[in-house]
């Protein structure tokens, strides 16, 4: 299969599918940090994502996409969606950052090719667009962490936990909500980006129950 993971420089789903032999390509403004470059495309996912586009990887080489892509998992960006953050909404929707991550999903949820993932946290797109098909968390695939994570698919199965473990320890924050203690802890200038990784074990299930072996 053709992969295309948009919006991922960790190549955590990228290389669970390259392990299982299918031709994956991680898609980022941002640099691999997975070690591998000659899968990694530095630029917007959405000069790619129909097919039919030449790409260059992050190593130098130039690559082609002839036809549509096999199968795309979207991991857009959620600043400016999850309900996390609903305290800035107003100054988001005022400069219109709001309503381009909006546009930008639904580019992602809307592109040529029959399979499609999109993951996000609570957020938006559940009222601005539909209600996602899959709720999952990472301590349904083997990781002892809490990670609410929305998933839309299309033509694709709902995933089947792998693995159920203990969900992580929850710790009270300011305001009297509570958080998972290994996101409470990290400093707030981390937690973007620790919200934006993908489980190890949610990108082996990806790669099983949507790819398999090549």
């Amino acid at each position: 299969m053709r992969v295309l993971i948009a919006c991922e420089e960790s190549q955590t789903v990228c290389k669970a599918f390259r392990e299982r032999g299918h031709d994956a390509y991680s898609c980022d403004l941002l640099n691999c940090s997975g070690g591998h470059p000659e899968w990694h495309i530095l630029g917007s996912a959405l000069d790619v994502i129909n097919g039919n586009a030449e790409f260059t990887t992050e190593d130098g080489a130039r690559h082609e996409i002839v036809g549509r892509w096999d199968l795309v998992i979207a991991h857009p960006p959620c600043t400016d969606l999850a309900v996390s953050g609903a305290r800035w909404f107003p100054e988001k929707q005022k400069d219109f950052r709001q309503q381009k991550s909006v546009a930008f999903f639904m580019q992602m949820a809307l592109c040529d090719c029959d399979h499609v993932a999109i993951e996000n946290p609570v957020g938006i797109m559940s009222t601005c667009w539909r209600k996602p098909d899959q709720i999952i968390q990472p301590w349904q695939f083997g990781d002892p962490f809490e990670k609410t994570t929305c998933l839309w698919l299309k033509n694709l199965p709902k995933l089947k936990p792998t693995k159920i473990v203990e969900p992580p320890p929850r710790q009270k924050v300011k305001g009297g909500k509570s958080l998972p203690e290994w996101y409470s802890n990290a400093k707030h200038s981390d937690r973007a980006r620790i919200r934006s990784k993908t489980f190890p074990g949610i990108a082996e299930a990806f790669a099983d129950q949507f790819g398999g072996d090549a």
